[in-house]
C-alpha cells in the first residue's frame, strides 16, 4: 500500500520557522500532485499548499507569502518551509499525495498520519 509519513512538526514562537516533510513509499507507480492541509482544533480541514510534478504550485491566501512548498519527485517527498509563523498557523499538518500504484489503476488520495505544528504567542 501507499504510505505517507510526515515530520518535522514542533513548537516555535510567532515569527519563527519550520520546515515539513513527506515521504510516500510503498509500491508506486506515479505521483502526481502532493500537498498540504490543516487542521486546528474545531475547524475543517483546509487547503494549505499543493505542487503537480512539473512544479506548478497553489497556496492558500492566508500562508502564500509565508509559506514555501516544494517536492523531490525521485525520492516522492514534498517538503513545506514554514516562516514568519503566527499563532493562528497551530494545527495538525498532513501530507497529501494523488497516485497510482499501477499503470492501469486508478487516480487516489493518499493521507499521511499528521504532525503537529504548534505557534507560541
Amino acid at each position: 500500500q501507499v504510505q505517507l509519513e510526515e515530520s518535522g512538526g514542533g513548537l516555535v514562537q510567532a515569527g519563527g520557522s519550520l520546515r515539513l516533510s513527506c515521504v510516500a513509499s510503498g509500491n508506486i507507480f506515479n505521483i502526481n500532485a502532493m500537498g498540504w492541509y490543516r487542521q486546528a482544533p474545531g475547524k475543517q480541514r483546509e487547503l494549505v499548499a499543493t505542487i503537480t510534478s512539473a512544479g506548478s504550485t497553489n497556496y492558500a491566501d492566508s500562508i502564500k507569502a509565508r509559506f514555501t512548498i516544494s517536492r523531490d519527485n525521485a525520492k516522492n517527498t514534498v517538503f513545506l518551509q514554514m516562516n514568519s509563523l503566527k499563532p493562528e498557523d497551530t494545527a495538525v499538518y498532513y501530507c497529501n499525495a494523488n497516485a497510482k500504484k499501477q499503470p492501469w489503476g486508478m487516480w487516489s488520495n493518499y493521507w499521511g498520519q499528521g504532525t503537529q505544528v504548534t505557534v507560541s504567542s
